[in-house]
């Protein structure tokens, strides 16, 4: 098996710094959100949130659940879409950043 198409154990997103497709960090990966009757990833429970990015839309304690359709690429970190445009302009998804 071609080791760069191999799967990956989904434990490894654990741990890792979330930053936006223009270098701002977000967040830290703590847990991931499953759909387990499609065996897929949905979202990043993020914590040590970036609290200019959220202010006072999220709880600092909780942090938040980024949906995994924004993430943009994976590797030693995870780039996602620009985060603040979609906190503040994106109503349809505000209740999946409440983690």
């Amino acid at each position: 098996m071609n080791p760069e198409t191999a799967p990956q154990e989904i434990t490894t997103l654990v741990g890792r710094e979330v930053y936006t497709k223009n270098g701002v960090f977000v967040g830290e990966v703590e847990d991931l959100r499953l759909d387990l009757d499609v065996q897929q990833v949905t979202g990043l429970a993020l914590h040590q949130i970036n609290g200019e990015l959220f202010g006072s839309e999220v709880n600092q304690s909780r942090g938040v659940i980024v949906p995994y359709r924004w993430v943009q690429a994976v590797g030693d970190i995870v780039i996602v879409n620009d985060v603040v445009e979609r906190v503040h302009g994106d109503e349809g998804d505000e209740e999946e950043l409440a983690a």
